[in-house]
């Protein structure tokens, strides 16, 4: 007698078993086509960068590493051109008068502008007003800017010079941006300053509104005076903002052009001549292209060590 085994019933999973494993993979699916929407996202502004950054940077430093002139063919000469730098007598100049105009303009910039973000700093009559005031001239274009001063402070046709004789202050013509070093280099702090205060009292202000009112009202509830709550409360807090503002300051000041070419051709006497002029200098005029590289990577080196100092500060938890 032959015993029949029953038939194997072969065991599907339940429907919501599969529709379980195909939920589990679908994050990581999505997670894969956000990473690839993001990558195409990313890929324009990367080609940017790499086209008109990363490229130039290379290619600087490869020339810097050569004799490279203007219409020659380049010779490898390492280390050669950086060695030339501290004999260069421009550059040594240059360097000392952008530090100087770098200090200088720093220290003046910084201090009108927070003054301007405390004054608007408080919403009442009349602030909107003077906000605005402040920030149009960011509206002018920094070479425009500087054609507008060299007008406005020439010999012969400047409203400075005419205002100053009518008020009786003066008798003659003042050259202000040839007459002297110290001309030269006020003139361009003074436009420097106007044209951007508001640029850096904006961000400031910016710092100086995230603060909570609360800190303020319970410091007044204790007794605090102004300026211990300013040094209290304000400067600790606003110490991000503010390290910001001064890197910004710095590195512009380091990579000063517009304002000395245009305004005084770096006169008199080479006084007010930056180190971005004296590499515009050495590739333009003297034909020296490698030099006028190994210049811009010592000036790189000084920015990035500026940056580093900035991330430090930044990253430095405010107690």
């Amino acid at each position: 007698m032959s015993v029949t085994s029953p038939p194997r019933r072969v065991l599907t999973p339940p429907h919501h078993l599969n529709s379980q494993r195909q939920t589990n993979r679908s994050p990581g699916r999505a997670r894969r086509r956000r990473s690839w929407a993001g990558a195409a996202y990313a890929s324009p502004t990367a080609v940017i960068v790499v086209l008109l950054f990363l490229t130039p940077l290379v290619l600087i430093g490869w020339m810097s590493l050569h004799r490279w002139p203007l219409l020659g063919t380049p010779t490898f000469n390492a280390p050669d051109n950086y060695a030339r730098i501290s004999d260069n007598a421009l550059v040594s100049q240059a360097a000392w008068f952008t530090l100087k105009y770098t200090l200088v303009l720093t220290v003046l910039l910084f201090t009108v502008s927070f003054g301007l973000a405390l004054l608007v700093q408080r919403r009442r009559r009349g602030v909107g007003l003077l906000r605005t005031a402040i920030m149009l001239p960011m509206a002018v274009g920094f070479a425009s800017a500087s054609l507008l001063f060299l007008g406005l402070l020439s010999d012969e046709i400047g409203l400075v010079n005419q205002l100053l004789r009518w008020l009786g202050v003066v008798d003659g013509y003042i050259s202000w941006t040839s007459g002297s070093p110290t001309s030269a280099l006020t003139s361009a702090v003074v436009l420097v300053l106007w044209r951007f205060a508001g640029f850096n009292m904006l961000i400031l202000l910016t710092g100086l509104q995230a603060i909570p009112l609360e800190l303020y009202e319970a410091a007044r509830i204790d007794g605090a005076n102004r300026w211990q709550t300013f040094s209290l409360i304000t400067l600790p807090l606003m110490r991000p903002t503010i390290a910001l503002v001064l890197t910004v300051m710095t590195t512009g000041s380091l990579l000063a052009f517009d304002q000395f070419w245009i305004l005084t051709r770096g006169g008199p006497d080479n006084s007010t001549t930056s180190l971005v002029m004296a590499i515009y200098r050495e590739a333009f005029i003297r034909l020296d292209l490698g030099s006028a590289a190994a210049i811009s990577v010592a000036l790189l080196v000084v920015l990035v060590a500026v940056n580093v100092i900035q991330l430090g500060v930044l990253r430095r938890r405010t107690h």
